[in-house]
């Protein structure tokens, strides 16, 4: 049973997370030949002070 954990920065929509669990599933069930079903994803929601990239934090650039 494959698990991915998917960590993106707070306020997707339902409807993009929807549609990233879906493509991410197919995508893991073709690749390593299980069915969907098996697949678990878990979406980790980051908060734009709490991640930074290149020494700065994501809230001061975006």
């Amino acid at each position: 049973m494959p698990l991915v954990t998917i960590k993106v920065i707070k306020g997707r929509s339902k409807e993009q997370k929807k549609g990233m669990v879906e493509d991410v599933t197919t995508a893991i069930a073709k690749n390593i030949g299980c069915p969907p079903s098996a697949v678990s994803i878990d979406i980790v929601e980051m908060e734009e002070d709490n991640f930074a990239m290149g020494g700065t934090l994501w809230c001061d650039n975006h």
